[in-house]
């Protein structure tokens, strides 16, 4: 558990400042874990730098691309000067070697389950395809590490409404078949803004509660 305070926490819907920090080739590079981390994972191109920017309310704090498997390191961006959001590599398809891919994956998992800061992972998903079996079958697997998680359909912009709909639904119904209760959802679009204030909400409400647990100690 934390062994930190943090004073100021993120209004309910509102960044005062972001900023890059680092990126890092392995967790014992990482900064300090004196801070709570909400971390962004997915598949390659998804849409994580782009929605890392909506959040921030900076068009340019992370790095985004159209080519799969560009964020190769750890990537520390700190909002308001008391939180981190952490880009890992995309899991899945990336033009590197399976060995590389293996070892991305491993990594995610020993992130997930030893840093100390680890506070919240949100999931990406491309709400533009069906249900994949590397998304089902990763979130799958934090369901068995106990790993606290929220899912983000992105680009709801580019999916016909009753698509989106359809699409969601039955994403989730496959994830009934591991999960009793089912992580908490939200829809997102960086081109058009929208889905991110709730995000920011939710974080705002997890730096609370940390902090009365620090404050419990």
């Amino acid at each position: 558990m934390f062994t930190f305070v943090h004073n100021n926490i993120m209004s309910s819907s509102y960044i005062i400042s972001a900023e890059y920090i680092t990126s890092s080739p392995s967790i014992e590079l990482c900064p300090p874990p004196n801070k709570p981390e909400f971390v962004f994972l997915g598949r390659s191109n998804v849409g994580k730098s782009s929605l890392i920017n909506l959040l921030s309310n900076k068009k340019k704090l992370a790095y985004t691309s159209g080519t799969p498997g560009k964020t190769r390191l750890i990537n520390h961006y700190l909002i308001n000067g008391n939180f981190y959001w952490v880009d890992l590599p995309g899991y899945g398809y990336a033009q590197v070697s399976i060995k590389e891919r293996d070892a991305w994956q491993e990594m995610i998992k020993t992130y997930l389950t030893q840093r100390t800061s680890f506070a919240h992972a949100f999931v990406l998903i491309d709400s533009r395809l069906p249900p994949q079996p590397i998304d089902i079958n990763f979130i799958n697997s934090l369901a068995s590490l106990k790993i606290s998680c929220s899912l983000i359909f992105t680009k709801i912009d580019k999916v016909k409404p009753n698509l989106l709909d359809k699409q969601i639904d039955a994403f989730k119904q496959q994830l009934q078949l591991s999960w009793s209760v089912l992580p908490k959802d939200y829809r997102t679009s960086a081109t058009k803004r929208t889905g991110h204030l709730e995000i920011l909400n939710d974080v705002a409400t997890i730096n609370q509660e940390l902090t009365h647990l620090v404050k419990k100690k």
